[in-house]
């Protein structure tokens, strides 16, 4: 074993006697530096990322404008806390989200740290603007592990454990999913069954949900469906909530993926790709919704950092110079065709799943949709690993491999990744 290998070894022991087990690291590797589309281990090791931080590099690691803007912040501010006094970070980057969702109405945004907070807080602003308690989410969705976000989350393993009682007046409803036979109307349907038969729909603050279901499996909720929710919604007064933490900033091929399904939403989640790596998220919403809560009822010592907020206003810059639209658009196409061709050669493969370049393999067992088969799936991310490629497994089986690629990949790299995941899957199939 030579010397770099050696730090791997020191520091998986490190990480076993110091790290508690209910915290998963997906690949058994330490990674010490990234760029690009690239990251490398202790041992030197290069590997195509596909995972992006679980989908937090859209533009890529360790952009050099975000570096520089970055850097360039931290000469001038690091923290003072926004609550204590403003800085002009903060206030120009939640301007150009407001015109970026907006659509021409007159929106409002509150930074903070974590998606989950993001989540936490639209709910409190709902329910303030409301007054009323009722938030309804959808099975499979994911929101975060706070007491609330768990409660939200639509996945009892391994996120509810044993983690309970729950926060009160949440209630879930089955999500759209084509593959298994459950239409847009059946959701809808659902929801009205819901209303009627639990809660009444003027006791229902929210309605949150992923447009493209995250951990959940890379399920698409569908136009179709977005369209009747945002009138279900509109019809009954309650505020509408995208959570956009995973597909929002070009994962979908739309900057927003409600703007893919034309539609406006009431307050949108926002973080994981916002800022470029660093952390930071927010709530972007109708300014009359946002203005609810009274003052001193949002916040955060971390929440809306500076260096963060430059970092974030660095992304929206290399968005808009550098077409990264268009470049993920064409990600996507690629992807989705090497996906597919897959599915074709492989019946171990139910679906492809996903919106523009946010693309998952389903894992099944025989074809068969009602056969989710997670040890394959697990091969298949252990053996792109041995071959070069980082993947990671979602949906409530834990049977789908998702390719969360930053935007900016090239179609070389992509092309490779495909080539590694083609021999995975056969190597897998043999075991």
């Amino acid at each position: 074993m030579n010397g770099t290998a050696d730090i791997g070894a020191v520091l998986a022991a490190a990480r076993a006697q110091n790290v508690p087990r209910g915290v998963v690291t997906a690949h058994p590797i330490f990674i010490t530096r990234a760029e690009g589309t690239h990251v490398w281990d202790t041992e030197g090791r290069k590997y195509l990322d596909f995972v992006g931080g679980i989908g937090v590099l859209n533009v890529g690691h360790n952009h050099p404008k975000v570096v520089s803007a970055v850097r360039d912040q931290l000469e001038r501010l690091s923290h003072a806390a926004f609550q204590v006094g403003g800085y002009d970070v903060y206030v120009e980057l939640a301007t150009r989200l407001n015109e970026l969702v907006g659509n021409g109405e007159a929106y409002k945004t509150v930074f903070l740290t974590t998606g989950a907070e993001a989540v936490e807080n639209a709910i409190k602003i709902a329910r303030s603007y409301r007054n009323a308690p009722g938030v309804i989410a959808f099975h499979g969705g994911f929101h975060g592990r706070t007491l609330l976000g768990m409660t939200l989350t639509g996945m009892s393993a391994p996120y509810k454990q044993n983690f309970g009682p729950f926060a009160g007046d949440v209630y879930h409803v089955p999500y759209p999913d084509e593959y298994q036979g459950y239409s847009a109307d059946d959701a809808i349907r659902g929801l009205e069954t819901l209303f009627a038969t639990q809660i009444a729909p003027d006791r229902v603050a929210a309605v949150i949900l992923e447009l493209v279901q995250g951990d959940g499996g890379f399920l698409p909720a569908g136009a179709d469906f977005l369209k009747k929710l945002r009138a279900l919604t509109k019809k009954h007064g309650i505020v509408l909530i995208a959570d956009e933490i995973q597909t929002g900033f070009g994962r979908t091929g739309d900057l927003f993926a409600f703007q893919g399904a034309g539609i406006q939403p009431d307050l949108v989640t926002v973080a994981k790709s916002l800022a470029g790596g660093l952390p930071l998220s927010g709530v972007v919403g109708r300014a009359e919704i946002m203005d609810s809560p009274t003052p001193g009822g949002l916040g955060g010592t971390y929440a809306g950092n500076p260096l963060a907020c430059a970092a974030a206003l660095a992304v929206l810059d290399i968005f808009e110079n550098d077409d990264l639209l268009k470049q993920g658009r064409r990600l996507g196409d690629v992807l989705r065709a090497g996906l597919e061709s897959l599915a074709r050669d492989f019946t171990e493969i139910g679906t492809v799943r996903g919106v523009g370049a946010m693309l998952a393999l389903e894992f099944v067992e025989e074809g068969d949709p009602r056969k989710p088969d997670a040890a394959i799936a697990q091969r298949v991310i252990d053996n792109c690993r041995a071959n070069g490629l980082l993947v990671i497994k979602c949906g409530v089986h834990r049977n789908t491999v998702r390719l969360l690629a930053p935007l900016n990949t090239s179609i070389i790299d992509a092309e490779q990744a495909l080539d590694i995941l083609r021999g995975a899957i056969e190597a897998s199939r043999q075991a």
